[in-house]
């Protein structure tokens, strides 16, 4: 797929907000720092698209970015900053959920953690969430150039023992910077909208 056009189109905190093109939806979800930003200007060969802050937590709606009039990438808030009142966290919750709960053009969840740490707590939260709603979750593990090549395998291992993937969801290990499973996603957008 070659990403011709792309932008922020819509940017949402309630669900008569939403796009009513019944165009297909790719939700990413992650920590406020594991890189949602670089992954989705990687993912669309824009260099700052998506707004990457030096401070953890500045998205706080959801954005949803038109790619090649097909498809929307919706970039929502990161979870487990701890700078976050929690007033402010259950707002991003209740956002979230509403999205989730009627959303029949959701066709994928990208969930990203970051490859140098086991998967935390609040990763397993959201990833219980998300199956929750039985939808279907690719985990993109971020950040792979910052891994050397002795550890790559204990850290791919540890995440798939923790995370402990449900039967069709699966795993990309990701780099913004070597462009490491740019492809990998790409494809699977593809064929999820053909």
């Amino acid at each position: 797929m070659v990403i011709k056009d792309a932008s922020l189109d819509i940017i949402a905190t309630r669900r008569s907000q939403y796009p009513d093109d019944g165009k297909p939806e790719f939700l990413l979800v992650g920590r406020s720092n594991v890189g949602k930003s670089s992954f989705i200007n990687a993912i669309l060969s824009r260099n700052n698209l998506a707004y990457i802050s030096s401070k953890p937590g500045k998205t706080q709606t959801l954005n949803f970015y038109s790619v090649n009039d097909k498809f929307y990438l919706i970039d929502v808030p990161g979870y487990g900053y701890a700078s976050t009142d929690k007033k402010t966290q259950t707002k991003f919750g209740l956002m979230i959920e509403e999205y989730l709960e009627k959303r029949e053009e959701l066709k994928r969840v990208f969930l990203l953690v970051d490859f140098r740490h086991t998967p935390t707590e609040d990763d397993l939260l959201m990833y219980n969430f998300l199956k929750y709603y039985d939808l279907p979750v690719t985990v993109i593990a971020t950040k792979a150039d910052k891994v050397g090549g002795s550890k790559k395998e204990k850290n791919l291992k540890d995440i798939l023992r923790t995370m402990d993937l449900a039967m069709g969801d699966d795993l990309v290990v990701f780099s913004s910077v070597t462009k490491l499973g740019v492809k990998e996603v790409l494809q699977k957008i593809e064929d999820l909208i053909q």
